[in-house]
C-alpha cells in the first residue's frame, strides 16, 4: 500500500511529530503496544514484528509493534501491552523492564494507542504466534534517527493542505522490511521523547540472560 502513496517534498514544519493519523478522528477503541528495546552489538535496537497475512485485518502484512486492543481484564495499558507481547512473540513480563510510555496515538482505524516502552532481556528466544505474526526483526535506533532514511508521503485522496500537514512517514527498506504509517509515527515520537531525556538509556539497564 505504501508504494501507492505520493511523496511530499515540502511538508509543513509540524509534520514530523504528531499524535494522530489525520486531522480529525473519532476515537472508538483503546489499544496498547510495546516498543521493545534491546541492547545488541553495542547499540540499542527496536524489535518490530510483521503481521501475518489475514484478509480480515486491514493491517495485514504490515510492520508493527507487539500489541492490540485493551481488554476489560487488563489493569492498564501497560498490562495490555505486556499481555499482547507474551501472546504474540512469547516474551513474558518478567523479561521486560518497563521504563515508561509516550503520548497516545490515534490511528486512521479509530484506535487510541498507548505506546509502552520496555527494555527486553536479550538475547531471548521468541515464540511467534503464527496466526498473528509472520516475523520479528530488529532495527538500530541510530538508523531510525537519520532523516535520510525516511520520506513523507500522502494518500491519493488527501487534499494538498492536509497532505502537507498530516503526511504519512515511510522508511526506506531495512532487512527487506518497510516501516511506515502509525508504527513509523510512534517510532518518531519515541525518538523525540528519547532526545528530550524522558528515557535516559544506559548500557547497564538490560540484563543479559544465558
Amino acid at each position: 500500500m505504501f508504494d501507492k502513496l505520493t511523496q511530499i517534498d515540502s511538508p509543513d514544519d509540524i509534520a514530523l511529530h504528531q499524535n494522530a493519523d489525520s486531522p480529525r478522528v473519532e476515537v472508538l477503541h483503546q489499544a496498547a503496544v510495546l516498543i521493545p528495546l534491546v541492547w545488541q552489538d553495542n547499540q540499542w535496537k527496536i524489535l518490530y514484528i510483521r503481521r501475518a497475512q489475514n484478509t480480515k485485518d486491514r493491517h495485514s502484512g504490515q510492520v508493527a509493534f507487539p500489541g492490540g486492543r485493551i481488554e476489560s481484564s487488563d489493569r492498564d495499558p501497560i498490562a495490555a501491552a505486556l499481555r499482547e507481547t507474551r501472546e504474540e512473540i512469547g516474551v513474558n513480563a518478567e523479561q521486560i523492564n518497563v521504563i515508561g510510555s509516550i503520548e497516545t496515538y490515534t490511528t486512521v482505524s479509530n484506535f487510541e494507542v498507548t505506546p509502552v516502552v520496555g527494555v527486553v532481556n536479550w538475547p531471548t528466544t521468541l515464540k511467534l504466534q503464527s496466526s498473528e505474526v509472520a516475523r520479528a526483526f530488529l532495527i538500530p535506533v541510530n538508523w531510525l534517527r537519520k532523516r535520510e532514511n525516511f520520506t513523507f508521503r500522502a494518500r491519493q485522496n488527501m487534499d494538498p493542505q492536509s497532505a502537507r500537514r498530516h503526511p504519512i512517514i515511510v522508511y526506506e527498506p531495512f532487512d527487506d522490511e518497510v516501516l511506515w504509517g502509525a508504527t513509523a509515527r510512534m517510532t518518531i515520537n519515541f525518538l523525540k521523547a528519547l532526545d528530550e531525556g524522558k528515557f535516559p538509556l544506559t548500557v547497564a539497564q538490560p540484563r543479559t540472560v544465558a
